[in-house]
């Protein structure tokens, strides 16, 4: 009876065959040899780095690289070895082969994508004397620091140092100031602008000028409007400075730098200037906003630029405006197209014929010029004064070109 039911008992107890269990329990080591396999690697390259000496570390860090599992450890890999450098840094970085093992952690961190160090990257561009490691180290923070507005404060205030410093006569470090210009550009955080802008009117060679330019242009912000800020609000040589980028960026439609040459031309003419050099820089920004306007033929300007023309003619007179400027200002009036423009230009040329008719004397491009803008304009308010010129004195040059006019006014 016993017996019986000790059988019927083993019959209810489910029996695992021998192999699977020794399926399982190999199957189980493999896995754990797959998930810890992967730390060996780093750990090993991490021991043998800590255990060579400094020609030996970069060589170390150089054979990592080429390992086949290298882009599953090697910014960790990087990271570990910039920690080591900047724990030594003050006392190794004038080594030469310190230096060079430097220069393999910071670019390969920088190809790496490791963002995590970007605070370690900051140290080294701060803490390193070399000016090859901090140019390195800022273009390693360029492709790691962007949308990291620690990374984008920390270099635009280091370059508003910078300018602080060359305007107060300290020499500038070129290749860093320049790396960092263009890690700007390429992080693309319009809280730059400032930083840029300030660096493209600080005085430096035209080749870091040009730098900060082509920066602010890189940066996908509104530089429109904050190029138009600046023509409002900020003196003289700086509204200059500003509407000269607008009106040269490709980054600004034509509509949108007729736009800023309007805002210039009103604001210049508007402005009572302090000094001698503000005065300059207020009359070239209203020359150049009449360039931009004539080009672009931006008609809406026209009374503004009836205003300059007779801002032009009281310069020329008292010697401070040249006389391709009033040609400029008469050739804008004719791309003007309006009736208001005609009305000024005829009347001109009605002072210009009664000086030739009681003195002989007269301008040879003044005079063409007002004809050639009068024909362009074609309003027959232009007759009587472009038939006058028939009957007085002009060279042939001059008749024919009023010639010319009269045949295009419109009736």
């Amino acid at each position: 009876m016993s017996g019986m039911i000790t059988r019927n008992l083993r019959a209810k107890v489910p029996r695992i065959p021998g192999f699977y269990v020794v399926l399982c329990f190999f199957g189980f080591l493999l896995i754990q040899t797959l998930v810890v396999a992967q730390e060996p690697i780093l750990a090993s390259y991490k021991r043998n780095f800590l255990r060579a000496g400094l020609a030996d570390k970069d060589r170390i860090l150089r054979d990592a690289a080429t390992d086949e599992k290298a882009p599953e450890f090697i910014g960790e890999l990087y990271e570990f070895a910039l920690n080591f450098i900047l724990q030594n840094v003050d006392i190794l970085q004038k080594d030469t082969d310190f230096t060079a093992l430097t220069l393999t952690v910071i670019r390969g961190l920088g190809a790496s994508g490791r963002r995590e160090a970007v605070d370690n990257l900051g140290q080294a561009f701060f803490r390193f004397q070399d000016t090859l490691i901090r140019v390195e180290a800022v273009n390693a923070l360029a492709v790691l620091g962007k949308g990291d507005a620690r990374v984008v404060e920390s270099l635009n205030q280091y370059l508003a140092d910078q300018n602080s410093r060359f305007l107060s006569g300290v020499p500038s470090e070129y290749p860093v100031l320049s790396a960092c210009i263009t890690a700007l550009g390429i992080i693309g955080d319009d809280s730059s602008y400032p930083a840029l802008f300030s660096t493209m009117i600080a005085g430096y060679p035209e080749a870091v000028t040009r730098e900060a330019a082509s920066a602010m242009q890189a940066v996908p912000g509104n530089l429109r409007q904050y190029l138009i800020g600046i023509i409002r609000r900020n003196p003289p040589v700086e509204k200059l400075a500003a509407f000269n980028l607008a009106s040269n960026t490709r980054k600004l439609t034509g509509p949108e730098q007729a736009d800023a040459a309007v805002i210039a031309l009103e604001t210049g003419l508007d402005l009572f200037a302090g000094n001698k050099e503000e005065a300059a820089a207020a009359a070239n920004m209203r020359y150049a906003a009449i360039r931009t306007l004539r080009d672009l033929r931006w008609t809406r300007a026209a009374s503004l630029v009836i205003k300059h023309f007779y801002r032009v003619q009281q310069d020329y007179s008292n010697g401070t405006a040249s006389r391709e400027q009033v040609v400029e200002a008469i050739a804008c009036l004719g791309a003007m197209g309006s009736s208001e423009a005609a009305q000024v230009l005829a009347l001109h040329l009605g002072f210009l014929n009664s000086r030739m008719e009681r003195s002989g004397e007269y301008d040879d491009a003044v005079t063409l010029g007002v004809i050639q803008a009068l024909g362009e304009i074609g309003d027959k308010i232009a007759f009587d004064y472009l038939l006058y010129i028939s009957y007085l004195p002009y060279p042939e040059g001059i008749k024919d070109a009023a010639k010319e006019a009269l045949n295009r006014l419109k009736w």
